[in-house]
């Protein structure tokens, strides 16, 4: 496969080596948050631009749900240091349907306007739901149920897509076929994406820019110069040491893959025969034991001497 080989950068982000632009689709300046005596964001600076895909890492309790709570207008903010678009939507790590409503119902709830089921199964056929626009959610399955929220989110026809880990619960297999969905989404709509996840090689394989949320502030950018489709190749993996030893995960080198040399029997030996032992002195494996010839087990010539050998020879 084809990739970009453009080097992949590491540096501490701040509001002059990001994509900061008048025209963002999120600009955060400054911005803090505090739940009591603890400080979870502190003089926080972001910017994503219009169509551009970002994932977010960090530890646990590093405050990444809080910025995306704040970005989807969950949590008030002042309006002088976080500025979003107004059409937005947020897609969370459970589905969260409504058992009583119908799929087309949950999909479309809270539009207005007459074409709403319309609407419903044009995003549900989207999402490859289209036979399921009548199923009540309880039938779905862990992957569908997601896809659903997928469509619920894109039938608003969001400017800014917030991403709190939709994946985390779901099988290796189907997780992979949601990536591929949601970059096919993507792709045909152009929305701002802000991707929340703990997994390091989901952040590759979807995201254009990688930031590490550390201390209350985006500590790290890596921008990833890779061409999609992507592929567990050596960049890949040079980015994802770096990314886990910035969360404080160190990973070895590779290790040497050079092929094993071999190394010929010594002279007089058969392929496959050990080198010769010492044995009273003597030795064994085809060679003289105690004045004899020693092969396949058979003592060639004389008498055979009855000197105990580690348990005697017969």
């Amino acid at each position: 496969m084809a990739s970009n080989t453009a080097p992949l950068t590491a540096a501490p982000l701040t509001a002059d080596s990001s994509t900061a632009s008048s025209d963002a689709a999120v600009r955060v300046r400054g911005f803090s948050r505090r739940f009591g005596d603890v400080t979870v964001l502190r003089d926080l600076d972001l910017d994503i631009a219009p169509g551009e895909f970002v994932a977010l890492l960090g530890r646990s309790g590093s405050g990444k749900t809080t910025l995306l709570r704040t970005l989807a207008g969950l949590d008030a903010a002042p309006a002088e240091q976080v500025s979003t678009p107004g059409a937005r939507a947020v897609v969370f790590q459970e589905p969260r349907l409504l058992p009583w409503k119908k799929v087309w119902r949950n999909i479309t709830l809270g539009l207005k306007g007459g074409r709403t089921r319309l609407q419903a199964t044009a995003a549900l056929e989207e999402v490859g739901l289209g036979h399921r626009v009548d199923a009540w959610p309880a039938t779905l399955s862990g992957g569908e149920a997601q896809r659903a929220a997928l469509a619920r989110a894109l039938v608003r026809e969001p400017q800014l897509l917030l991403l709190d880990e939709p994946f985390a619960a779901l099988d290796a297999l189907t997780r992979l076929r949601m990536h591929q969905l949601v970059l096919s989404l993507w792709r045909a709509h152009r929305p701002a994406v802000l991707l929340v996840t703990h997994d390091v090689d989901e952040a590759i394989a979807l995201a254009d820019r990688i930031l590490v949320l550390a201390d209350g502030r985006l500590a790290v950018e890596e921008k990833v110069a890779l061409a999609r489709p992507r592929e567990a190749g050596p960049e890949f993996q040079a980015l994802r040491r770096r990314l886990l030893g910035h969360l404080g995960v160190e990973q070895p080198l590779p290790r040497d893959t050079a092929p094993l040399t071999f190394i010929p029997p010594a002279a007089g030996l058969r392929p496959g025969w050990n080198r010769p032992a010492a044995v009273n002195g003597h030795a064994v494996n085809g060679h003289a034991v105690n004045g004899h010839g020693g092969h396949n087990g058979v003592l060639n010539g004389g008498a055979h001497h009855s000197a105990p050998l580690g348990g005697g020879l017969s």
